[in-house]
């Protein structure tokens, strides 16, 4: 039987593994940033009712424009947008490669900020688009003047900014935000995956699309709603950029089943999002214990934090998975990330820590 290396493969993805953090079976999985509350068992019902209604006109393609579901989403969001500024996909994934297949391709570039969403380099190379990452200030921040000099000099088609910035959970003020759209005259793409962790998730780049008609705020249900399984993500823009993902989406993308769950979800707001309050208090409290134990943490606005930095980052990966918690083994050299969980899965987290902390070389 022959292998991958015997295919013709593009010559871009020879040696290319595909992206995936682990999904083992362990008690404690603190690895990919999910809300770890599942939906009350009352809503539960409900998404399985509209499934079941949905299921009753299988034999018929879905909304291909998501009307129900974008008019829901814009009335989420607020700040008086309406269905033709909202885009929706199979999570944000869908909705970064849909804006990279309008705005990118073959001799346009788009830039980002390191260390940053491991996606990112991938959208691009799906999409043949060239791929530059600037790096982020010594305090894993971004100024303006950093942004739209890198913009300039590598001449990019689009340009990523993230907040909070996944994996160091560090914002860029809306201010700076502004600023950098008042001077490019590319497409500005803010990732807002973490917003509602932030202490001040009203505070969004949502704000701005008035002023600019380049500005495109893509969101996800996946982390703070507890609906990383439903695959759901979305962008608010104007209806101009709305139209160009249109023009590039495949047929009937989002399939009937999805957007009733999403709806039902979206319909129970308030109580998909009740504990994202207690998540953030979790993730702060966990940076205070990570400092007080000695480790250098990078400061986080979202339900994550980096923490180090270590000499040998696998093995304390390996052995807190060893005791039964996983966490991420990504970011910068010497770090590890760690989402923010139930009370009890804080504790086996820092009980595997302590347990650990003694055969840990720490980086010079």
């Amino acid at each position: 039987m022959s292998g991958l290396e015997d295919l013709p493969l593009r010559p871009e993805l020879v040696g290319q593994e595909p992206y995936g953090a682990p999904q083992l079976d362990v008690p404690v999985a603190l690895n990919v940033n999910e809300n770890p509350y599942p939906p009350s068992p009352a809503v539960c019902a409900e998404m399985g009712r509209a499934v079941s209604e949905a299921a009753a006109k299988m034999n018929r393609y879905p909304d291909r424009e998501a009307r129900a579901l974008r008019t829901a989403l814009a009335r989420y969001l607020g700040f008086g947008l309406d269905a033709d500024q909202i885009w929706v996909a199979n999570g944000s994934n869908e909705v970064m490669t849909h804006l990279l297949q309008a705005f990118g391709g073959p001799g346009r570039t788009v830039l980002s900020f390191s260390p940053t969403y491991s996606m990112y380099p991938e959208y691009a190379r799906n999409t043949l688009t060239d791929y530059v990452a600037v790096p982020r200030d010594a305090n894993h921040q971004l100024s303006a003047e950093l942004m739209v000099s890198a913009a300039r000099e590598h001449h990019a088609d689009v340009v990523v900014i993230t907040t909070p910035n996944n994996p160091t959970g560090t914002t860029t003020p809306i201010s700076v935000i502004d600023e950098v759209c008042s001077q490019l005259d590319c497409i500005v793409v803010v990732d807002e995956a973490y917003q509602e962790f932030t202490e001040v998730p009203e505070d969004s780049a949502v704000a701005l699309l008035p002023k600019y008609p380049r500005l495109v705020v893509s969101r996800t249900m996946s982390k703070a709603f507890a609906y990383a399984g439903g695959r759901l993500g979305y962008l608010a823009a104007s209806p101009a950029v709305v139209d160009a993902c249109r023009i590039v989406r495949l047929p009937y993308h989002l399939s009937a089943a999805s957007q009733a769950i999403a709806l039902v979800a979206l319909a129970h707001a308030d109580e998909m999002l009740e504990r994202v309050e207690d998540l953030r208090e979790q993730c702060q409290l966990l940076q205070g214990w990570l400092r007080d134990q000695g480790f250098e943490v990078v400061p986080s606005q979202a339900n994550f934090c980096l923490f180090g930095r270590f000499a040998d980052r696998h093995a304390v990966w390996q052995g807190l998975l060893d005791q039964g918690v996983l966490v991420r083994e990504t970011g910068p050299e010497g770090y590890l990330r760690v989402s923010a969980g139930t009370p009890e899965e804080m504790d086996a987290f820092r009980t595997a820590l302590t347990q650990l902390k003694p055969t840990i070389d720490r980086m010079p």
